[in-house]
Order: structure tokens, then sequence, then C-alpha cells
């Protein structure tokens, strides 16, 4: 899928945190696409070698591998390593969600970010920080309408909780030390190789697994899930990254400080978007859902964002069709029927 033009991004130097991550590396590999020089850091590079921690490695035309536990790197090592880099853009896609208490996502999503914001300060020429945030910040929504950044965040969950923390250390590192700093409030994001931990994520894998049981002549098992009563905004992967891309050539005088919601600005149904999969998946298939034996979601049930500041501050706006991001999620664990 080819991605909206950015040839301001030629010749900058961009670093993104959690670089091989679910976003963070179709991030890297975009910028480097446009021909910057990008450095994706991680606890385990994709490329991992027997090189030293801080030690940056080639991975692949315009992309270099570096190792580091962001989760205990001090302001200091971020101080040093960002002083030899001398990054324009730097994106924290790092973070926790899937599989962590409060405490370790407080860590990874607002610890991590105070520690970032902290050493960028110390630098002679600050970059663009590009934190990427989260619609669960805001809570519930009102059925019917998009949530504006003007709304005041009210999260239910834990992982909506502290990401909000790790925005209002953006903010205010930008209000008091002019940290040319912005938040992209993401919706929920949605393309080929989503986590396993993710209930689209989840829902791709056992379709995979249904297909392969069909193949064989075997009847698959049935998807049991909780009872699918939420409304959710979906982002295509590609969108997201498309939004990072604008980002971090938008004027600065016009972001610094500000959350930018990036969705598609309507709140789908997800008990349609789960059939939908199963449908395009061509694996006949029956989809119960049942409060039996799953863990009770505390989360909003309505979810959707405002994105018209997107368009706005960024020219940004959605791509993708639904269909074309449910055919991704299913690519890498599933056949595709083609079924329209």
């Amino acid at each position: 899928m080819p991605t909206a033009d950015n040839g301001e991004a030629a010749g900058l130097r961009v670093v993104v945190l959690g670089g091989t991550g679910y976003l963070g590396r179709r991030i890297g590999e975009a910028f480097a696409a446009d021909g910057s020089l990008v450095h994706l850091v991680s606890r385990n590079p994709a490329n991992d070698g027997p090189a030293n921690d801080g030690a940056a490695k080639d991975g692949g035309p315009g992309l270099r591998s570096v190792r580091m536990d962001l989760l205990t790197a001090r302001p200091r090592e971020l101080t040093e390593f960002f002083g030899s880099v001398r990054p324009d853009v730097v994106v924290n896609a790092a973070g926790r969600v899937w599989r962590a208490d409060e405490a370790e996502m407080t860590a990874g999503n607002a610890d991590l970010v105070a520690r970032v914001t902290e050493s960028l300060a110390e630098l002679p020429r600050g970059p663009r920080l590009i934190q990427l945030g989260t619609v669960h910040e805001y809570g519930a929504g009102t059925p019917g309408a998009g949530t504006s950044e003007d709304q005041e965040p009210a999260p239910v969950t834990p992982y909506g909780r502290t990401k909000l923390l790790g925005t209002r250390i953006v903010q205010r590192a930008a209000a008091e030390h002019g940290l040319d700093g912005v938040v992209l409030r993401l919706a929920n994001v949605i393309g080929a190789g989503a986590p396993a931990g993710s209930l689209f994520g989840m829902v791709a894998a056992h379709l995979g697994e249904a297909a392969r049981a069909e193949s064989l002549g075997e009847k698959p098992d049935e998807l049991r899930l909780p009872p699918l009563r939420a409304h959710r905004d979906v982002l295509d992967a590609h969108d997201a990254v498309d939004a990072v891309r604008a980002a971090a050539t938008a004027p600065g005088a016009d972001l610094r400080g500000q959350v930018v919601n990036i969705g598609r600005g309507e709140a789908v149904p997800v008990h349609a978007l789960i059939h939908r999969m199963v449908e395009l998946s061509g694996v006949d298939l029956p989809v119960v859902e049942t409060a039996a034996d799953q863990p009770v979601r505390t989360d909003a049930e309505w979810l959707q964002l405002d994105v018209s500041r997107a368009l706005r501050l960024l020219g940004w706006q959605p791509r993708r069709t639904l269909d074309a991001s449910l055919r991704d999620l299913l690519t890498v664990a599933a056949p595709v029927n083609g079924r329209k």
C-alpha cells in the first residue's frame, strides 16, 4: 500500500523508540523510504547480534538498529544517545499494554516519557517529539458523537490512565521547557500482524487455525468471545504511520503541546467487524458471544474520535477502507476468499 508523499522528510535524522514493535517498525521503514536516516531503538533489535548496548547496526537502507532497554535506561544514557545521533524527530512508539499490570504500564507509558522529555530538554537543539497516545485516554464517549481534543479525559482502564500520564508529561515539557512535542491520540490500530493480545489479533490467529483445520478436513473450533457490545473507532496501521509522517514535518508553532486525534472519525460495532473478518476469511466458523469464562471488560463501550484537528493542522485524513484493513489483518493468519 503506497503511503502519502512526504518528500520533506528526506534527509531527516529520525529516532523511533520501540522501533521493533507493531507500529514502531512500520514507522521507521516509512521514514527510511522517505529518505530519512532512522535509528530503531529497542531492547531486542530485529537484527539482534553480538553488539554492545547502545551500538547501532545496519538494518537495511536508511535503517540502523540500536539495542537499549528503554525501561531501565537513565536520563543520562538517553541524553548521550540523543546527543550522538542529533535527531530532528523522535517518535515514541514504546510502551506497555498487553499482559502488563498498572505498575508495569506506568513504567512504560509514563516514567519512560518523563525520562525522554528530560533528556531532550538537555540538547542544545531539541528535536520534535511525537508521542503516540491512545483514544482510551478519554474514557467513555457520547454515543453518536465524536470526542474532540477539548474533552476532559476520564480514562477507565489502567492503560488509558497511564497513557494519559505520558500525554500530560509531554504537554508540561512543552509549556515549561519549550519542548517541540505533540501527542497523536490514536484510535484502535488494526492491520497485518496485530498483537495476539488484542481482540483483533486474537480473532485473526483463531481464523488462521480454523483455516488450517478445514484444509485438513477437520472441523474448526468455534470462536468464543465476550459479548461484543462496544463501538470502536478503528485506524488502519498504514494511516497511523502516515499521520506520524505528517506530524514530523508540520509547522512547529502549530503543534507544540498539542494533542491531535488520529482515527477514522466513526464508531463501528465491534460485532460487525468480527463477523466481517470471518466472512472475508472464507472459513465456515460459528461465532459465539458468551460472558461465561470470559474476562469482564471495564473499558468504554463507545469510542469515536473527532479528527477535524488532524486535517487542519497536519493535512491528514484516513485513506484506507475497513475491508482493506481487515484483509490485512487476515493476510498473515488466514486465507481471504476475495468476497466483497
